[in-house]
């Protein structure tokens, strides 16, 4: 499958950024947002943060007319409130941005070519494909690279990276994809739904400051049991799909 529509050559960004308790980082983070050169919308959501990361986004979205603030009632995981945001999103293409500062949002003219010049309708950022990044934590790596790689083997795909935050994607992408995951569980199952469309994936190298525990970082290792879930149910929903179209 191919999306036809012609991206802008001077495309409107929405960048929708997921936001749970993350006061320390998240002024920052914006502000590197608000620097990048393109027309753009962010899309902060707040997902029921208890910190002071709401009264943070309030005086974001009153000095900067671009930061759009969504409050959800209630922590409900990363996967509702990129939900929550993508409902919000009017920009040519959709870029996912954490609130932390392990991503920079300097790379997004990176994942932007592909998806400028016609190539690609998704593009992933991948931590694995040589770009800088900081030496943390060597079992999370294997993981990481553990759910990517059955990932894979379910989807047909070769990424090196599924579980990246990095996902950049014309906004048409979103028309009838079918996102149920609260949590987590987002990134299989976008991955799962993208690939059963055929769509045009790349990757590109980006660079990850990545953070450990203590500094705040707060996926689980139940979140990787939930990942695997994902990954076959997504498996088994599409053959269903599949055996249910007429002439399969």
């Amino acid at each position: 499958m191919r999306l036809m529509a012609a991206v802008p050559t001077d495309p409107m960004l929405s960048i929708v950024v997921p936001v749970y308790n993350e006061a320390p980082t998240l002024r920052t983070l914006i502000e590197r947002v608000l620097a990048q050169p393109w027309r753009k919308e962010i899309i902060a959501v707040d997902d029921g943060s208890t910190d002071d990361s709401p009264a943070i986004l309030a005086a974001l979205a009153a000095a900067h007319p671009e930061v759009v603030v969504v409050s959800m009632p209630a922590n409900a995981g990363k996967g509702a409130a990129l939900r929550a945001g993508f409902a919000r999103a009017s920009g040519d293409i959709v870029i996912i941005q954490d609130a932390d500062l392990e991503y920079d949002p300097g790379d997004y003219k990176d994942l932007l070519v592909a998806l400028l010049d016609g190539r690609a309708d998704v593009v992933y950022g991948s931590r694995f494909l040589g770009g800088p990044h900081r030496v943390l934590n060597y079992h999370h790596y294997v993981a990481n690279r553990a759910l990517t790689t059955f990932s894979n083997v379910c989807t047909n795909l070769n990424l090196t990276d599924m579980e990246t935050c990095y996902k950049a994607f014309r906004r048409e992408v979103l028309d009838g994809l079918v996102l149920r995951e609260d949590r987590f569980g987002f990134e299989p199952e976008f991955t799962a739904r993208v690939a059963a469309r055929g769509l045009r994936v790349y990757e590109v190298p980006i660079s990850y400051s990545g953070r450990d525990f203590d500094e705040g970082k707060k996926i689980r290792w139940t979140d990787g049991v939930r990942a695997l879930y994902v990954i076959l149910r997504c498996r088994l929903e599409e053959r269903l799909i599949r055996g249910r179209r007429p002439g399969a």
